[in-house]
């Protein structure tokens, strides 16, 4: 009897060391919940309006997460979509489909949509004029309208700063401001911190950012359309139509765990996705396809 009390003892003992061991495996897991630590190097490069938002999330998620390692560049939507599409970044950022982009297999590669945002006309702090008609606009950055007197602003050269082939920013804004129109020849930049600071230096000088970069400055200041402000509100029922979303596109025949919930993680932040100057995509009140048709959710 006293030995069948022993070996019932030495089977208890041995249940509760495999608890335990359960319960410190759960422990010592990834942040994520997925039950085992992530690993690996993502390069998540391409569009520089989305680009904050990455690399914040990326420091956040590293520091959760001690086993991957993520390098977030900029080089605009085109270098984003053709660099995933061909290997070279895990993750590609984007402002347009990839179905935009000439010269991309988009059945190669799997789209994500994080976050929306929207993209405004600004110019140099000191210009008078606040609201400009889409006519206007268009005639602007055309360059049929050079002076802004004849909008109502002070006797000035209009300078136009643009943005370099292959930024997703310019293919929106073009396409959704003006109409499809050709840009003047004139000073470019690739990157919109870039385009902040230009406008924000040259006295008359008129661009696009996204709302993400719309009050990193105060030498510069959004554009109303057409008597509508460039605001979250606006964009969500499409009242400010120049907007886009958000892409994080990735290989299909080259994701892994760590790249999913990464993408994962900065989708759901939508705190953060806010504070940034982005909208969650689930509060838009409306969805736009590839083609550009839009309707209510």
């Amino acid at each position: 009897m006293k030995k069948k009390k022993i070996i019932a003892g030495l089977v208890a003992g041995a249940a509760l060391l495999t608890l335990a061991a359960c319960g410190n495996s759960n422990s010592s897991s990834s942040s994520t919940g997925s039950g085992a630590a992530l690993s690996g190097k993502i390069i998540a490069g391409g569009s520089t309006a989305l680009q904050p938002m990455v690399q914040q999330a990326s420091t956040e998620f590293m520091a959760k997460n001690t086993g991957v390692q993520i390098t977030v560049q900029g080089g605009g939507s085109g270098v984003g979509l053709t660099q995933v599409s061909q290997g070279s970044f895990q993750i590609g950022d984007s402002d347009i489909f990839a179905e935009e982009k000439s010269g991309v297999d988009a059945s190669k590669i799997e789209d994500n949509k994080v976050a929306v945002v929207g993209f405004a006309p600004i110019v140099n702090s000191k210009i008078k004029v606040e609201n400009l008609t889409s006519k206007q606009l268009t005639d602007i950055f055309t360059g049929k309208i050079t002076n802004w007197k004849e909008v109502g602003g002070d006797d000035q050269k209009i300078t136009v700063v643009g943005r370099t082939a292959g930024s997703g920013t310019r293919v929106n804004f073009d396409k959704l401001a003006l109409g499809g129109a050709t840009e003047v020849d004139g000073p470019t930049q690739d990157a919109s911190g870039s385009v902040v600071t230009l406008v924000g230096q040259t006295p008359g000088a008129i661009s696009y950012v996204a709302f993400s970069y719309m009050n990193n400055s105060k030498d510069i200041k959004p554009l109303s359309l057409d008597g509508v402000k460039p605001t979250e509100e606006n964009v969500q029922k499409n009242d400010w139509k120049v907007w886009s979303y958000e892409h994080m596109y990735v290989n299909k025949d080259k994701e892994n765990k760590a790249e999913k919930e990464f993408i994962k993680y900065v989708s759901e932040d939508k705190a953060t996705i806010k504070k940034l100057g982005y909208i969650a995509v689930s509060d838009m009140k409306v969805e736009r396809d590839a083609a550009g048709k839009v309707s209510n959710k």
